[in-house]
Formats: C-alpha cells, sequence, structure tokens
C-alpha cells in the first residue's frame, strides 16, 4: 500500500520538528519539562498512528477497518492538538515563537485528520475505498509538508540553545529521535 511510506514521512517530520523544537503549560514549566513533555506526546501520537495503519494493511482493507482507522487517527491527532495546547510555552527567550510555530501545526494535522476522517465517511462501496485511498494519501502528503515547512521555521529558533540542549537530553524525544532513524 503506498499510504505506509507516507505515515512513515509524517512521523519522521514529526520528530524532526521536535528536534528543532521541543513543545509549551500554563504556570510556564521549565523548557525541559516542556520538550519532554512534547516530545512523549508526539511518541504516543506516532504510536496511535502506526497502529492504524498497520489495521488496514495485509488483506485488512474493507470499509469498516478503513473507517476505524480513521477514526483511531482522528482521535490520536485530537488528543495530540490537546496534549500540546496544556503545555503552554516553555520559560525560554524562544518559548513563545516555538510554542505559535507548535501550534499552528497542530492546528494543521487536525486539519488533516478532520479531512481523511470525512473522507472515510463518504466511503460506501469498494469503489469508495480506493478514491478514499488516493485522497487520504493526498491529504498525508501535505501533512508531511505542513511538517517540513515547520521544522525549517523552528531550525532558526533557537539553534545550539536552550531547546536544542532540552530536546538532547530528554529520554522521550531520544526514544522518538531513534525510532524515526532506525
Amino acid at each position: 500500500m503506498p499510504r505506509l511510506p507516507l505515515i512513515s514521512l509524517v512521523f519522521v517530520a514529526a520528530a524532526l520538528a521536535l528536534l528543532a523544537a521541543g513543545c509549551g503549560s500554563k504556570s510556564q514549566p521549565s523548557t525541559a519539562e516542556w520538550v519532554d513533555g512534547a516530545c512523549s506526546s508526539v511518541v504516543t501520537w506516532r504510536n496511535s498512528l502506526t497502529e492504524a495503519a498497520q489495521s488496514v494493511q495485509g488483506g485488512n482493507l474493507t470499509e469498516d477497518s478503513l473507517k476505524n482507522a480513521a477514526n483511531e487517527v482522528k482521535s490520536a491527532t485530537d488528543t495530540l492538538q490537546s496534549d500540546l495546547k496544556d503545555l503552554g510555552k516553555p520559560e525560554s527567550e524562544s518559548g513563545q515563537q516555538a510554542k505559535e510555530s507548535i501550534d499552528h501545526l497542530s492546528s494543521e494535522l487536525n486539519d488533516g485528520a478532520d479531512s481523511i476522517k470525512s473522507t472515510v465517511d463518504d466511503v460506501s462501496n469498494v469503489s469508495g475505498i480506493v478514491s478514499a485511498t488516493a485522497s487520504i494519501t493526498a491529504t498525508l502528503g501535505t501533512m508531511a509538508n505542513q511538517i517540513s515547512t515547520t521544522v525549517k521555521s523552528l531550525q532558526g529558533i533557537d539553534p545550539g540553545g536552550e531547546l536544542q540542549t532540552a530536546f538532547d537530553q530528554s529520554d522521550s524525544c531520544q526514544e522518538l529521535k531513534s525510532s524515526t532513524t532506525s
């Protein structure tokens, strides 16, 4: 299926976004807490999307399995968006800028998940599954491009600074990084 490589690209791009920035609590967590919370949230999101993708592989692609997978993607993305919002911004000079970039990306990913769910909700037969698969693939490509754009933006925020140091010291971020490079 062509979707799996695109899903993998989305995971890698999300990890790169976090490599470059981290993410953001109402009482302003330390930069290290913020980055670790963001990475942990993305690891959970990535695992949920991987499970959803696996549920429709190996001949398991039916209207119901596609709808269930889309619901899982939407639910995981809603949770990610909520988790990232709850983090607030880190206590650092570039915290607000990093938070705004991540908030924007979160909104874009949510729009993509909504689009996938809407596309799948309209499926009513086998030919609809084929059409939905093409649309989902295009949406995942758009999501990957949005992540890449955010990564480029975040890379210029704090190179070699506090955000990068927090990422390098976070176990959750290292797990995320190692899982996307293996």
